[in-house]
């Protein structure tokens, strides 16, 4: 044999990936929620066609001429299933024309990093797996949820163009022979059948480019001061075994110099550890009784994706998710970013709060988020915390109570009743919107004890965007007294096939210092007294009390 027929031995020419066609029947089921498609595990895994489904709904509810060759970003909790739905999805994203996936080291990403790093490279959307707080593991919950081009969760217009696809599908688009490797950072490209330039998968740092972002918007310097040195603040961080745990040490240790036992469960599990990754006084009660030993001066918790935390002071001092947004934006002028840009304007949900609206500067009802990443996002409000403290030389406990002593204490709790039958659920709230509705129950009144509240508005709450007009109804059903006080109701689809969810928030604002601490369920008992009464969520759902208070 010639040199040249040695070598042409030698040389393996690779055919490209087929491309190929699978008939299917629509599932009536999957209708997204505010946060996805959440299912029991089993449901995505053994349901023959259930995941394939949903992913081909989302893909081709992107207008063909957009997703042809455009760019998008995947990423997960980390969760049990993660990886085999990441296969899938690249798979189908290369059969329906996608010309470019941007995937998390190992498939993991943090919400806000994946918002992040849709903005940054002007991708056309990201898919997330994640059902947030819900437990993982096989007999856990799995959940799919799509962010749209400028970072934030889908709006409603876009879930109901997925679940219109999603009713009549007949087939949907796979290259089953289509292999990734998730562990190795850089760029894989693939041939495909029919398709003129290759699809490109690039894996990428989970961490780096959410990195760059936070560097540009806090003092750094500032922050490693207070976490290093003679005087340092010792802080306690809770990763609760989700995707959090390399962005903390990555971030927290490694970059703001913390001491590396700083930070526990900083391995992704995909049961988390066994536990629900849901930061609260609940379910982070190995923090919580660490914070109370008096050893840490600040302590904190994130949920699987990172939107989510938990702010702790000396002590154990709780802080209140909505103190926690409002003390946040009374000091971001300890943020360089802010000093230099400005504030826009705070955003808030329906439910939350509204110790932030005593600020003459929120502009909008809708969920929370820097300008820098349309997301909720933990670690950001952990390291505003941290600059806070390095500039205002205090502890949690002392700024909260300034805080409340400036502009006065909301009260606030929040019962969550899970895994309720879904039909009782529904009826519940149903039955309840129609009492709240009755022209004549803005004129009730209603007595408990020494305390008597008017009724002032009661409506399902509905939210209009500023900018695109977009109509979010349905939001929750909300009742306000002529002291300001509240009640919200609201049910959620996130039970992932644990049943439904329905919340009860109280709100109550306190404008004397001398009254500011007091203890929150004493303070809210009247309030409490009346969702009981007006909802008789107890006697319709066999229930004796809520899962969670928080």
């Amino acid at each position: 044999l010639s040199v040249f027929e040695l070598l042409l031995g030698h040389i393996s020419t690779t055919s490209p990936i087929p491309v190929v066609t699978v008939q299917t029947a629509p599932f009536e089921d999957q209708r997204p929620g505010t946060n996805g498609l959440r299912r029991k595990t089993a449901v995505f895994e053994g349901k023959k066609n259930y995941l394939q489904n949903y992913i081909q709904s989302v893909l081709s509810s992107i207008d063909l001429r957009d997703r042809q060759g455009c760019t998008m970003v995947v990423g997960s909790d980390g969760r049990y299933f993660s990886r085999a739905a990441i296969e899938v999805i690249v798979q189908m994203a290369a059969a329906n024309g996608i010309g470019r996936l941007v995937i998390g080291h190992n498939g993991l990403l943090s919400t806000p990093a994946v918002s992040c790093i849709i903005r940054k490279i002007k991708a056309i959307g990201g898919i997330i797996l994640t059902a947030s707080h819900n437990p993982g593991g096989p007999g856990g919950d799995f959940g799919i949820k799509f962010n749209v081009a400028n970072g934030g969760p889908s709006p409603d217009t876009v879930m109901e163009r997925i679940y219109q696809v999603s009713r009549t599908l007949e087939e949907y688009a796979i290259c089953p022979d289509l292999r990734i490797d998730l562990s190795r950072l850089g760029r894989q490209e693939f041939d495909l059948e029919n398709k003129f330039k290759p699809f490109r998968v690039e894996i990428v740092d989970s961490v780096e480019v959410y990195l760059q972002l936070l560097r540009n918007i806090f003092d750094f310097n500032a922050i490693k001061s207070l976490l290093t040195g003679p005087d340092q603040l010792k802080i306690h961080i809770d990763a609760m075994n989700g995707v959090m745990g390399p962005y903390v040490r990555r971030i927290l240790c490694d970059e703001l110099g913390a001491p590396a036992n700083s930070a526990v469960n900083c391995v992704p599990l995909e049961d988390f550890g066994g536990r629900p990754p849901e930061p609260n006084l609940t379910y982070a009660v190995s923090l919580v009784d660490a914070m109370k030993g008096g050893d840490f001066g600040f302590g904190a918790a994130f949920d699987a994706d990172g939107d989510r935390y938990m702010i702790l002071g000396e002590n154990g001092f709780f802080v209140n998710p909505a103190d926690s947004v409002a003390i946040m934006a009374a000091n971001l002028s300890t943020i360089p970013y802010f000093r230099q840009h400005g504030v826009k304007g705070f955003a808030r949900s329906m439910a939350t709060s509204t110790a932030l609206d005593r600020y003459n500067f929120v502009d909008f009802l809708s969920p929370p988020g820097s300008d820098h990443i349309r997301e909720k996002d933990g670690l950001w409000s952990v390291l505003m915390w941290l600059s806070i403290m390095a500039a205002r030389k205090q502890g949690v406990d002392q700024i909260v109570r300034e805080h409340w002593a400036k502009f006065g204490r909301n009260y606030f709790c929040r019962f969550d009743y899970e895994g309720l039958d879904p039909r009782a659920a529904f009826y519940l709230m149903r039955d309840l919107e129609a009492v709240i509705s009755d022209k004549a129950f803005t004129s009730q009144k209603f007595a408990v004890g020494d305390h008597i509240y008017s009724v002032e508005k009661a409506d399902n709450f509905e939210y209009i965007d500023p900018v695109d007009g977009t109509v979010a109804r349905n939001q929750g059903l909300r009742i306000i007294f002529t002291d300001a006080s509240r009640l919200v109701f609201r049910m959620s689809g996130s039970g992932g096939g644990m049943g439904a969810t329905i919340r009860i928030y109280a709100e109550t604002f306190e404008r004397d210092p001398e009254r500011h601490s007091r203890e929150t369920q004493v303070v809210l008992g009247p309030l409490i007294a009346i969702a009981l009464k007006i909802s008789n969520i107890h006697e319709r759902t066999g229930r004796r009390g809520p899962n969670i208070i928080t």
